[in-house]
């Protein structure tokens, strides 16, 4: 049928015309090949990577979303925080496995002594029942406000903030807070023969032992045959702070150094200062919270 309607069609058509109407077919199909040339050389192979680089993608980001995820579960491994009891029934020592200070001590008795120095201290305060963060060379001292608040509350919250803080790499405190609390500790003054004799009986004998539980001594002066010294960490409300001072280092300082007479225990007065107004903003707080619930039962 299909030779019949070309035989036709020839005997309808000229010669001339023919042969225009099989060139243009003929160009057709060399246009549809040529084509078809240019989707098998450029757009296919342009596809493959396109598919290709995706899948790269959606691996690479799943391979990168592992690893991070086995960074910070390694980290939680290794970040086993142990507690160790100290002589103040309201401090415990919180043990990381890994430096706290590079170098000294740093105490938080407050609050307002934390803002802006270290963040990890920020977050333990905003724990509620936490009155005290003590830094150590490898270990922190929690400080909570009475017996009325239980560890055994606490300390998944604390756990919780040190690791998440910690897992983090950021500083535990700030860089020109570190620096200022090291300068201290190494300051050079030309001090006498006795004060030199305590200050070293200080850093070696008495500070190590001290540290050992939770807290530290700070020298603070001598005068008139008394050695002025300021407790921090678990020591500062321990009920055993006045045996400490006396019974121990008190009596190690008389015996090598004969021009010691006493130690009292002493506060810095920027402390104190911040402490009582820190006492009248909370009254103000409880007032104010006693008003607007009297107004309200009104």
């Amino acid at each position: 049928m299909y030779t019949n309607c070309l035989s036709r069609n020839r005997l309808l058509t000229s010669g001339g015309q023919w042969k225009r109407l099989m060139s243009s077919l003929s160009n057709c199909r060399q246009r549809k090949s040529q084509e078809m040339e240019v989707i098998e050389r450029h757009v296919k192979p342009l596809n493959q990577m396109i598919i290709k680089r995706d899948i790269q993608s959606v691996f690479t980001r799943k391979v990168f979303k592992q690893r991070d995820l086995k960074i910070f579960s390694t980290i939680n491994r290794l970040l086993f925080i142990q507690t160790e009891d100290t002589p103040n029934p309201n401090s415990l020592k919180f043990v990381p496995g890994v430096p706290v200070m590079s170098s000294g001590t740093i105490d938080f008795p407050n609050v307002r002594s934390a803002l802006n120095k270290s963040r990890l201290a920020e977050q333990l305060f905003r724990i509620e029942g936490v009155s005290g963060v003590f830094f150590g060379s490898d270990f922190i001292t929690i400080t909570k406000t009475d017996d009325e608040v239980e560890w055994r509350l606490l300390k998944p919250e604390i756990f919780a903030t040190i690791v998440d803080y910690l897992a983090t790499g950021l500083p535990i405190v700030n860089e020109s807070e570190d620096t200022q609390q090291t300068g201290n500790e190494e300051e050079v003054s030309e001090d006498s023969e006795t004060v030199q004799m305590i200050k070293e009986l200080l850093e070696t004998r008495i500070r190590p032992t001290v540290q050992e539980d939770g807290g530290d001594v700070k020298y603070m002066g001598f005068e008139n045959g008394t050695v002025k010294l300021k407790l921090q960490g678990a020591c500062t409300s321990c009920p055993s702070s006045i045996v400490t001072l006396k019974n121990g280092i008190q009596n190690m300082l008389q015996f090598y150094v004969p021009e010691v007479t006493n130690v009292e225990q002493v506060t810095d007065e920027l402390d104190a200062l911040g402490d009582t107004e820190f006492q009248k903003f909370e009254k103000k707080l409880d007032n104010t919270k006693e008003e607007s619930e009297s107004t309200k039962k009104s």
